[in-house]
């Protein structure tokens, strides 16, 4: 099948972002869960870093041939004829800071939370209107759009959105901010859902799971007609595993023996289960008891010394 409409926007001035957004195919976009439960999204389309600057530069791109569907997600995903935007914010130095390696270092946080702001935002305004359903991702990125909904709402310029959250953290923030909340029992066809992921290759392959809310961002978002995704250039990679671990939800009951399985699976060869300990929306260990996710699981941690072979497999 092929996909139609596709247009590549590079947006921003001085920090320019790239946003790819697909048509809807005529078969439906594949979704390959990385790990065991980890989401990873695939699409036909490769988004280059671009390496200039324009207030709003639109440029046509030929679409290529969709994926097929494969994986442990099949059977949940097999209706899935949704349209995949990603929107991608790539990074400039906007200068060098001078003085000591702390003022380095502040002045680049404050870029990429500057990043993530933006796309978040954007994300909002682009694809967010009055009168729909939308899903509430989970991260420090996704954090912004769900701000951005809660400001639009409260000066008017949205109404009558109704959102479904993927964390309790997510669902904590949204009732801070005003919005109303739904859950998938009563609301399960959504317009729209924007998310972060913690990484994303060439291919568009992505590794979600980093916070922890990987098993309900996946199944909230398999419900959307178009997926919002909102990277930095940090998230961008050429090949998925070694630069950040796969993060599967398993159940608590014999962990253990479920960490040995995973690591013999042929898809997954060379790969270190790790079970996440201390704080579940962090993969760092700090602390001595494993990390709890909402649904009342644990998260291990597939850690790869070379980038994983083939992503549709390992799903």
């Amino acid at each position: 099948s092929r996909t139609s409409n596709c247009t590549c926007t590079l947006l921003g001035s001085q920090l320019p972002s790239l946003a790819l957004t697909m048509g809807k195919p005529a078969r439906g976009v594949v979704v390959a869960a990385l790990g065991v439960a980890a989401a990873g999204w695939s699409s036909a389309f490769v988004a280059p870093a671009p390496r200039v600057a324009a207030p709003q530069l639109h440029q046509r791109v030929q679409p290529e041939a969709s994926p097929t569907l494969s994986g442990s997600a099949a059977s949940s995903a097999a209706a899935f004829a949704a349209t995949t935007a990603v929107v991608a914010a790539v990074s400039r130095a906007a200068g060098r800071a001078k003085g000591s390696r702390r003022a380095v270092a502040v002045v680049m946080a404050a870029t990429q939370d500057e990043l993530k702001k933006q796309v978040g935002y954007k994300a909002v305004d682009d694809y967010v209107r009055s009168g729909t359903v939308i899903g509430l991702g989970t991260g420090s990125t996704a954090y912004y759009a769900v701000e951005r909904v809660g400001m639009k709402l409260k000066s008017g310029e949205l109404k009558d959105i109704i959102a479904i959250p993927t964390s309790i953290r997510t669902k904590e923030q949204a009732e801070g901010l005003g919005i109303p909340l739904a859950t998938l029992d009563t609301h399960s066809d959504l317009d729209v859902a924007i998310d972060g992921a913690d990484e994303v290759d060439p291919q568009l392959n992505l590794v979600k799971g980093g916070g922890g809310a990987l098993f309900r961002e996946k199944i909230v978002e398999l419900c959307a007609k178009k997926f919002i995704v909102i990277v930095d250039e940090s998230k961008l990679c050429d090949g998925l595993g070694p630069g950040f671990p796969i993060p599967v939800e398993i159940v608590p009951f014999c962990h253990e023996h479920t960490m040995r399985e995973i690591a013999k699976l042929p898809a997954l060869a060379g790969c270190k289960p790790v079970l996440r300990l201390g704080n579940i929306a962090n993969n760092k260990p700090d602390g001595d008891k494993p990390a709890v996710t909402d649904n009342g699981n644990y998260i291990v941690d597939l850690e790869f010394k070379t980038p994983i072979k083939d992503p549709v497999a390992a799903g």
